[in-house]
């Protein structure tokens, strides 16, 4: 399924804003995605695996509340990065 890829977190994806991943949850896709781009999963899910504060994990539209929420084969999830700074 596709996924898209905030800037922020590109420079795991090789500058890449749009990458592939399957998963049947939404934990297993962003494993999935961590055995393509090691790294990116620890940027948006902590030790307690859960979502970090500054993400939000949007499937199809809605925003994902927790990592068990369930994909369909065409599913399309779209991360997002809260910007902080001054």
């Amino acid at each position: 399924m596709r996924v898209l890829i905030p800037s922020p977190l590109q420079s795991y994806t090789c500058n890449q804003g749009q990458v592939e991943a399957t998963g049947v949850k939404l934990y297993d896709l962003l494993c999935n995605l961590d055995s393509q781009y090691p790294g990116i999963k620890f940027r948006m899910i902590d030790e307690q695996d859960r979502i970090r504060q500054h993400i939000k994990l949007f499937v199809d539209g809605q925003q994902a509340s927790d990592l068990n929420c369930v994909l369909k084969p065409a599913s399309e999830v779209h991360i997002i990065c809260a910007l902080s700074g001054g």
